[in-house]
């Protein structure tokens, strides 16, 4: 199948009776592998922008089906004319699909949603009379334990519906500890149409995607703020962020802070020396680098303190000094960067750095990388850092070095 990238987001532009065969072909008896389904719409790729667990794991699925009009007009956008998928489209024709092969169904709905555990075990009795499946209400937090009449069941397709992120986030984690399950899949709210609790737009608004038109105009009672924004981020902010990256941010480089954290070790009374933190990327054995992120808006410090935070889950460290745009590079020089691994910034031209120096404060087992930006870390000390960065990472360490050890002497 091929795919399309909407702000960094995987997209499959396929038709559903790809999807259907391909679902076929997850379910054989001599398939191991676990496969999971995503559906983005605009909201999805949105939040995924500012989670980047979240955008590693919608990069990871097996099927990434587009839904949304906001996702196909992004296609139109880039030449590509997508056949939209809904959650809730897909869900019906698995749910269809597994009653007529006897295939066994797990269903986990969130216990603080519209629909309870017997509506909607009454509504699949009623719409699939001869459908074999089970309904747990689980909660969003992490680590769920499932229970053991769900896992003895041994579903081998399930739907989970938390909403996002945190179906996605379950499924990715939690997916291994299901091993009888083939497929899983995030459906957000589909099953409330199943019980009736919310009621879908006729087939023809569907087509002409104004979904949000219909809500704001049958459903008053149920559109506070938040629908009200969850409306606008969907049609507006999604659109007009998706023009800016498409056809703007090609002339611009974007803000980039890299991470220069240190510590300073004793070698005798008189003297000490430094180490830097080098992290090794994700899904790239050996590419060691200082961990960086982007600006997004805030100024350096504070964009410095927050990408040590969230890369090294750590607080750990007291900020030190910022230069500012010490060096600036253009992305196609980096085409050898694995792109799935990449942060969400494809559409500028390039990226201009600053650096932000911090001396760690704690012990080697406050720090803890992010699975989905490094895979270890280590300590190196400074004559060694040069030697130690993966070679396109050379000509940018070294002015960085030289800026450390500038602050190093100013002490």
């Amino acid at each position: 199948m091929d795919k399309l990238k909407i702000l960094g987001v995987n997209i499959d532009n396929t038709t559903k009776q790809a999807v259907l065969e391909k679902i076929s072909d997850f379910l054989k008896v001599d398939n191991k592998k676990s496969s999971y389904i995503v559906t983005p719409n605009p909201e999805i790729i949105l939040e995924a922008q500012k989670d980047e667990e979240l955008f590693y794991i919608l990069n990871q699925a097996d099927l990434s089906l587009p839904d949304g009009i906001g996702v196909k007009f992004a296609g139109w956008l880039s030449g590509v004319n997508f056949k939209r998928i809904s959650g809730a489209d897909i869900t019906a024709d698995i749910l269809a699909l597994a009653e007529k092969a006897g295939r066994r169904i797990g269903v986990l709905i969130w216990n603080g949603g519209w629909s309870h555990k017997k509506e909607v075990e009454k509504a699949l009795k009623e719409k699939y009379p001869n459908l074999n499946f089970v309904v747990e209400e689980i909660g969003r937090e992490e680590n769920i334990s499932l229970k053991t009449n769900f896992l003895e069941f041994n579903p081998e397709i399930i739907f989970v519906g938390l909403g996002f992120p945190w179906q996605e986030k379950f499924i990715y984690h939690q997916l291994k500890n299901i091993p009888s399950a083939k497929i899983a899949l995030g459906i957000g709210g589909t099953f409330d149409y199943l019980t009736g609790r919310k009621k879908r737009a006729p087939h023809f608004i569907r087509t002409i995607g104004l979904e949000w038109l219909w809500r704001l105009v049958t459903q008053p009672k149920n559109v506070g703020p938040s629908r009200v924004s969850r409306i606008r981020n969907a049609v507006v902010v999604f659109t007009a962020k998706f023009i800016k990256n498409k056809f703007i941010n090609r002339f611009f480089y974007r803000p980039n802070i890299a991470c220069l954290l240190y510590k300073k070790e004793s070698v005798d009374n008189k003297t000490f020396q430094y180490k830097i933190l080098l992290a090794e990327r994700k899904g790239w054995p050996g590419h060691w680098q200082l961990p960086q992120g982007g600006i997004d808006g805030e100024n350096p410090m504070a964009a410095g303190e927050r990408e040590l935070r969230e890369e090294l889950n750590t607080k750990k460290f007291v900020a030190k000094r910022i230069f500012p745009n010490i060096f600036r590079y253009e992305f196609p020089k980096l085409k050898t960067i694995p792109d799935e691994n990449s942060r969400r910034y494809s559409g500028y031209k390039g990226q201009r750095q600053s650096l932000f120096i911090a001396e760690f404060t704690g012990n080697n087992e406050d720090i803890k990388v992010n699975f989905w930006d490094h895979s270890a870390w280590k300590w190196v000390e400074t004559e060694q850092l040069i030697a130690s960065v993966h070679p396109i990472r050379k000509r940018t360490t070294q002015r960085f070095l030289k800026k450390f050890k500038e602050f190093i002497k100013q002490k």
